[in-house]
């Protein structure tokens, strides 16, 4: 009778276990094999990645509630860092899109909206409930900006894989399976799209900026290296008055034609060197 009694317990014990096991594997496999939920225009596409992504730095925002937020958070996500406005049509027929994106891959995608709105952030507040987004919303900043350069239409996307590195930026309205097929492909799920890695784009040409030795219009070999180090310190702070929102070397290296960045750029120069 013992041994009767014991056989059950085996047997029960065992069957628990195959079904906690099938479970498991059950969800994994799910996970591996979520299904997209929008349709690509065609079976070819082809998109563009760096080849070698720049990291943005730990950065903390305030959401509409004040509560501090961070992009370490988020480490091991793929990001898309949407910036929109409320006033931005094209921004309102994508921000749906958005949100389905974010609830469908909760546990893999983060979407955050930097809001380009000015003034009052109560109107924000209301539209983004009114829109149902279920993502963090912050007002844009000159240290968010700095980070994400180079954003001179709404909406701009950029897309980060999980090692907070930008891989990829969107300039107005995309098709959202384009959003999605890059996330899966940064998520190793299965995709529909070609990869092309490519050395450099404007927004990693304007974040590296800050590490370049050589800014276009400017002579800086006659200066001492402490000269030189202050210089370039300075021309990656101050912001140009062009109304380009970008700092004195992001403009010259966009565009060495402004008028207005070179004759800034050069009065910093004069400065450091008359401080000298």
């Amino acid at each position: 009778m013992k041994n009767l009694v014991a056989r059950h317990i085996l047997a029960a014990s065992v069957f628990c276990l195959l079904m906690f096991v099938g479970c498991t594997l059950g969800q994994n496999d799910s996970a591996e094999r979520r299904d997209p939920i929008f349709s690509l225009p065609s079976d070819e596409i082809t998109v563009q990645f760096v080849k070698e992504p720049v990291h943005i730095a730990d950065l903390t925002m305030y959401d509409l509630n004040g509560q501090a937020i961070s992009t370490t958070d988020w480490h091991g996500k793929v990001m898309l860092v949407n910036y929109w406005a409320t006033w931005c049509a094209p921004c309102r027929e994508e921000i749906p899109y958005l949100i389905q994106l974010q609830e469908h891959y909760s546990d893999q995608l983060q979407v955050i909206g930097i809001s380009a709105d000015e003034g009052d952030t109560d109107q924000v507040k209301a539209f983004a409930q009114s829109m149902g987004i279920n993502y963090p919303i912050v007002m844009q900043t000159p240290e968010i900006n700095r980070q994400f350069p180079g954003v001179f239409a709404l909406p701009t996307t950029f897309l980060i894989d999980r090692e907070t590195r930008i891989i990829q930026t969107h300039v107005g309205l995309i098709n959202p399976a384009v959003f999605e097929q890059e996330a899966r492909y940064l998520l190793d799920l299965s995709t529909t799209i070609n990869v092309e890695l490519i050395d450099e784009n404007d927004t990693t040409l304007l974040i590296n900026a800050a590490q370049a030795t050589e800014i276009p219009g400017l002579d800086l070999s006659e200066l001492t290296p402490i000269q030189k180090e202050q210089a370039l310190q300075r021309l990656n702070e101050d912001t140009c008055e062009c109304g380009c929102a970008l700092t004195l070397a992001q403009c010259r290296i966009n565009d060495s034609t402004c008028g207005v960045s070179l004759p800034l750029a050069k009065k910093v120069i004069e400065e450091i060197i008359s401080a000298s």
